[in-house]
């Protein structure tokens, strides 16, 4: 393994562990009592001029409008509805439920390429949406308390719009960079939350708010994409796929830490069960050489 190799599986790495920060940032904001529809959007409205400025640096900011469209709508998909279903999840059942949950993912993008893309639903496919299935089964009859309808039900969304990211991606990484895209989706994103967010944040403001609301939108948001981009530019998008999906166990691990949360014996074999499918399924559609561009943008939470 190459130096640079070495440094892209770090990087990857660094990425997965900033994602999963977003479940302590998250529930440290919720019981600070900012509304999850909130902090969904001060993730997404920190992290726009980040993006914007970025772009603008590389001369990366044109868009053609007949592109705009697409844009929105993935913006209200990929950001409006799935950082706000992230918050939800994690509030009605944790940190660790949801970041299992999240991982559903590959199972939708199995159904809603065939559905939308015209991709074959291959046996392993099919067996694959089985086996997730089987796993949420598990985790909705898990013996911790946390395992409620509710929180699976904003599990499921966060999964299910986390797949856009697959759908859209295939599209618009054949026209734009990723900054150009999330220069755009972040913002517009925001905007989608806007009309349901009553700024909170004003009645409960206190340096330690404004703190993790910060390191959420700039280090879990616009770092993390940041250097996961970087680190694919060197690794294979297999095993990149493996180094990154320790990111749901890692935001267990703090969540049991910091919160004493549990998922309980169902929850974990169930757990387990999604997790080995996001894992197969990613090793299956990435690549040997390097990462395909679907495959860049569907890996950010």
């Amino acid at each position: 393994m190459t130096g640079t190799a070495t440094t892209g599986y770090w990087l990857v790495l660094l990425a997965a562990v900033l994602w999963a920060l977003l479940g302590v940032f998250s529930t440290r904001l919720l019981g600070a009592g900012v509304p999850a529809f909130e902090i969904a959007f001060w993730r997404a409205a920190l992290a726009s001029p980040l993006f914007i400025v970025h772009a603008a640096l590389l001369k990366k900011l044109r868009l053609a409008p007949r592109d705009a469209p697409a844009f929105t709508a993935f913006a209200l998909v990929g950001v409006t509805l799935f950082y706000a279903a992230l918050n939800l999840a994690i509030e009605a059942g944790g940190v660790s439920l949801a970041f299992v949950l999240l991982y559903t993912a590959p199972a939708f993008v199995a159904v809603l390429a065939a559905v939308f893309l015209g991709e074959r639903l291959t046996p392993l496919k099919i067996a694959l949406v089985l086996m997730s299935m089987l796993g949420v089964l598990l985790v909705t009859r898990g013996d911790g308390a946390t395992a409620s309808l509710t929180a699976v039900a904003w599990g499921l969304t966060a999964g299910a719009s986390y797949a856009s990211y697959y759908l859209f991606g295939k599209w618009a990484l054949r026209r734009y960079r990723p900054v150009t895209i999330f220069a755009y989706v972040m913002p517009l994103g925001a905007l989608g939350l806007l009309p349901l967010v009553e700024f909170d944040v004003l009645r409960v403001s206190s340096s330690a708010v404004w703190l993790d609301l910060a390191l959420m939108g700039t280090l879990s948001t616009y770092l993390a994409y940041f250097v996961y981009y970087t680190g694919l530019r060197t690794v294979e998008a297999s095993r990149a796929v493996l180094v990154a999906t320790v990111e749901p166990l890692l935001a267990a691990l703090l969540a049991a830490l910091l919160f004493g949360e549990r998922l309980g014996v169902s929850g974990i074999i169930g757990g387990s069960l999604i997790l080995a499918t996001a894992i197969i399924a990613g090793v299956r559609n990435a690549p040997r050489r390097s990462a395909s561009h679907a495959t860049k943008l569907s890996k950010t939470p």
